[in-house]
């Protein structure tokens, strides 16, 4: 069974909400090792307050048993704390009662860089919150609990996945100065795996190539507008005697420009990805926008925002990484029972007698 995620949840709604299907049973799951991705992603240089409210931790709901997964759908639930501001605001249906709290006045100033304005066009709704609570960043929380599962699963076949800033002393400086401007910034994260053995993906359809794979995982994440698998654009200016990975007489490459992917598959070498994030769109001095009420020029929204989230960004794309590794290791080695999954994954390591 192909593995698969599917996710609700509004940024101030009761809670986020994932369920996880294809999980053999058997596979151990630490619920300390989940909490503290989600702490993870919480934390960075240039997080707002908000952060601090939440504290998120993860609930699990059905498809698990004293820590183990029973091959049925897993359902992953992340509370939001401070859904309780937002009860009458946020309520599912019509609220009893006077207004009260916050989200209680319609939202008409969509946010230039955000899905304000575009959501309201597709969808047809005349309050800019309608779009803006699904659209927003909070909803990665949950896939981050997907994604610690899913490294939980590569785990037990060698399999680690981590992500990280590129040049974190220069974000903080930027960060710091766009702070003092009431600005905000983005930055690269770049993710890499290990221990992913050759033949994972394929050229067959490019639906299966695994770096085709990997960018719809990051481009899916909010405010990440570019990606590239190893040297990417970089190799765009260097010759073809430059740019390409020999191969040694153990079968392995010298170099990793191409970041651990060729023709779609996985070559054994260490994955590596990046992904650009734009700065955040909400910001304290608001750029010009169009009141969708009364057609009048004015300043977009304004609610409370980071100066950077790009340190999270690294979270997130290290569990959109993980979870898209995990998808192709399930469908390559399969396994209603983990034992199953991993003598798979041995006995094809066997067969192509990699190291």
């Amino acid at each position: 069974m192909t593995l698969r995620l599917s996710s609700a949840g509004e940024s101030h709604g009761p809670a986020l909400v994932a369920i996880v299907s294809g999980l053999p049973a058997g596979l151990e799951l630490d619920r300390a090792a989940i909490d503290a991705d989600l702490k993870r992603r919480q934390e960075g240089y240039g997080r707002s307050p908000r952060q601090q409210i939440e504290q998120d931790r993860v609930e699990v709901l059905a498809g698990l048993r004293h820590g183990r997964t029973l091959g049925t759908p897993l359902a992953l639930v992340v509370r939001n704390v401070d859904h309780k501001n937002w009860t009458w605001g946020m309520a599912p249906w019509p609220p009893e009662g006077e207004p009260s709290g916050k989200g209680t006045k319609p939202v008409t100033l969509p946010r230039p860089g955000h899905a304000d304005l575009a959501g309201v066009q597709k969808f047809g709704h005349t309050d800019v919150r309608d779009s803006l609570e699904r659209a927003s960043a909070r909803h990665t929380a949950v896939h981050v609990a997907a994604g610690a599962v899913a490294k939980a699963l590569l785990a037990t076949i060698g399999i680690s996945v981590a992500g990280s800033t590129v040049d974190e002393e220069g974000l903080r400086v930027r960060i710091d100065e766009a702070r003092a401007e009431r600005d905000t910034v983005g930055g690269l994260v770049e993710v890499r795996a290990t221990g992913v053995p050759p033949g994972f993906g394929s050229y067959a359809t490019k639906e299966d190539r695994l770096d085709a794979r990997l960018a719809a995982a990051l481009m899916g994440i909010q405010a990440v507008k570019g990606v590239e698998i190893g040297d990417g654009f970089a190799l765009a200016l260097l010759r073809g005697s430059q740019a390409h990975d020999e191969i040694d007489t153990s079968k392995r490459r010298t170099s990793n420009r191409a970041g651990g992917i060729e023709a779609g598959i996985s070559n054994g070498e260490e994955i590596v990805v990046r992904a650009a994030m734009k700065p955040l769109p909400t910001l304290m001095k608001p750029l010009g926008s169009v009141d969708l009420e009364t057609g009048q020029a004015g300043d977009a929204l304004v609610e409370r925002s980071d100066v950077a989230a790009v340190e999270a960004l690294a979270v997130v794309a290290e569990a959109a990484v993980a979870w898209e590794l995990a998808v192709a290791a399930k469908e390559k080695f399969g396994g209603d029972a983990v034992g199953d999954f991993v003598a798979a994954h041995r006995a094809y390591i066997e067969r192509i007698a990699w190291h």
